[in-house]
């Protein structure tokens, strides 16, 4: 029978007085004394927070592991969207509430899978929290060519919505495709616009184009390198009229 020593990696720790644990280490057998009692419900406040990147992506692995192999109804607090979506079979988003300086009780804003918080945010405090970077207010605006949101720089963005009057909207970077000449596709969004600024993220770049407004996408370094595209450089962005979430 597995004990929780061995499913925790820690029995080489027995030995060790607490002062001489590292981070991850402690937070091992913090989780150990935790579950040991077979709670039925495990609360963990903000458990990887204080760790250096690569002992809490390892431990992150582990909370996923060991959720898997006891089954128990786990709480996760948390304030990164990334380790919410490795670890959360849902997620409640909560914005706290404020009276001037003073803080009040949170609420919840929105409640459902990662997929649907991730996708399809329902206010602009959610799509802010999950990394939206397009996001913007405009009029749906219906006419003879389709349904359209129009937005106060002035352009058109297509869309397929039920809504009516003003509305916001959220372009994931990673849907809007850059190219140095128009893209000949069944996309209806094509914009054309500068590259201002291009920030690099290792396997990613983030590039923001100025149309107006100003669009950011994401690009792979090889795509970048291959399109030859260089910041100052005239050029068009691409996306799908179903890429755009209104709400």
């Amino acid at each position: 029978m597995t004990t929780f020593s061995q499913l925790l990696d820690i029995g080489h720790l027995l030995q060790r007085m607490p002062g001489t644990l590292s981070g991850g280490e402690a937070q091992r057998v913090a989780l150990a004394r935790a579950l040991v009692v077979e709670p039925r419900l495990l609360l963990l406040d903000e458990p990887l927070s204080a760790l250096d990147p690569e002992t809490r992506e390892a431990l992150q692995r582990e909370l996923g592991r060991i959720h898997r192999q006891l089954g128990t109804t786990t709480i996760h607090v948390t304030h990164d969207f990334e380790e919410a979506v490795a670890l959360g079979d849902r997620i409640a988003v909560l914005k706290e509430d404020r009276v001037g300086d003073v803080r009040r009780e949170g609420k919840i804003v929105q409640v459902g899978t990662p997929e649907e918080i991730f996708r399809r945010p329902s206010s602009e405090f959610v799509a802010r929290f999950v990394g939206g970077r397009n996001l913007f207010r405009g009029k749906v605006v219906r006419n003879a060519e389709g349904t359209f949101v129009q937005l106060a720089a002035g352009v058109r963005v297509a869309v397929v919505t039920e809504l009516e009057g003003t509305v916001s909207l959220l372009i994931r970077p990673e849907n809007i495709l850059l190219s140095p000449t128009v893209l000949h596709s069944s996309a209806r969004n094509c914009f054309g616009g500068r590259v201002v600024e291009v920030v690099d993220s290792g396997a990613v770049l983030r590039v923001t184009v100025e149309v107006p407004p100003r669009f950011t996408a994401l690009i792979t370094r090889h795509s970048w390198e291959d399109l030859a595209l260089q910041q100052g450089q005239d050029v068009y962005l691409t996306f799908k009229a179903s890429a755009v979430h209104l709400f």
